[in-house]
């Protein structure tokens, strides 16, 4: 008899369950709602810090009203919010949109701008593969050179030079390991491509002396020695200027250009104010 009441009384409930669900309004759907109204939820999630729901919605206006004014805000937040959240690649792709639907619209020079952040907020250690370094470099210099007079550039231009540094800081480390290994001549590529190419980074100093090493160490003094120079001439307070110092002069060398290889040709170059 108690079983069957409660058996009665679970059924019972459930059922009311039903009917109070049954009774409760649906959401409406999407469609009955304006661009405005649903960009505004965007911008509710976003401040919320729901990244993806915020750009879910955004997406919503411009399927729903697309080449509106309501559409081309959204597609910007959109890619802003898809960066907020690190989908980088999703991001990239509706700024990438954004550029091509409106390239003469303000918001253009941040749509460049979030597309570059795509590429340089990903730059890891530079253990890593640099292919990321290049897209951003590339990125960031359009930027730069498209939209020189925007409120962007000048970001743009700071980080183009860190992530510049980049490259040259991989030249560097993987310079450093053929040197360590008595690998010479793939450690002077390496440290040569510094000198020629990242010269205006802050590792020119080093690859500089690196080179005087791995040229002694060949028995190569010509070319140590206008390394030395070009180092002294440039850089004559860096601890590095003193170490080549000390390594030439322990040979009976000086710190002069000599010979007519690629480095006296940077040596020349310099003299004229070419060079750095």
């Amino acid at each position: 008899m108690t079983g069957g009441l409660t058996a009665r009384r679970i059924i019972g409930a459930v059922a009311l369950v039903f009917v109070l669900v049954a009774c409760v309004p649906a959401e409406p759907p999407l469609e009955s709602y304006s661009a405005e109204t649903i960009y505004n939820m965007g911008e509710s999630e976003l401040a919320a810090g729901n990244n993806q729901e915020a750009a879910r919605y955004y997406g919503e206006v411009e399927r729903l009203y697309p080449y509106s004014e309501w559409a081309k805000r959204a597609l910007i937040m959109q890619a802003a919010a898809y960066h907020a959240d690190k989908d980088y690649e999703n991001s990239r792709a509706s700024a990438q949109r954004f550029i091509d639907f409106y390239p003469a619209d303000d918001d253009a020079a941040y749509a460049q701008y979030l597309l570059a952040l795509s590429y340089y907020d990903q730059i890891d250690a530079v253990g890593r593969d640099q292919g990321v370094t290049y897209q951003a470099l590339q990125a960031l210099r359009a930027v730069i050179e498209r939209y020189p007079d925007s409120e962007y550039a000048r970001s743009a231009i700071l980080k183009f030079d860190l992530a510049f540094d980049h490259l040259a800081a991989k030249e560097m480390e993987i310079g450093r390991y053929y040197l360590r290994r008595g690998n010479y001549g793939a450690a002077i590529n390496r440290f040569r491509a510094v000198v020629e190419d990242f010269q205006t980074t802050s590792h020119t100093p080093e690859a500089l002396h690196r080179l005087v090493e791995a040229y002694l160490a060949l028995g190569l003094t010509d070319e140590a020695q206008t390394a030395g120079a070009i180092l002294g001439y440039n850089f004559q307070s860096s601890p590095f200027y003193e170490d080549s110092y000390k390594l030439l002069a322990g040979q009976g060398l000086e710190a002069k250009a000599r010979g007519n290889g690629w480095l006296a040709q940077i040596y020349r170059q310099m003299i004229k104010g070419e060079w750095i």
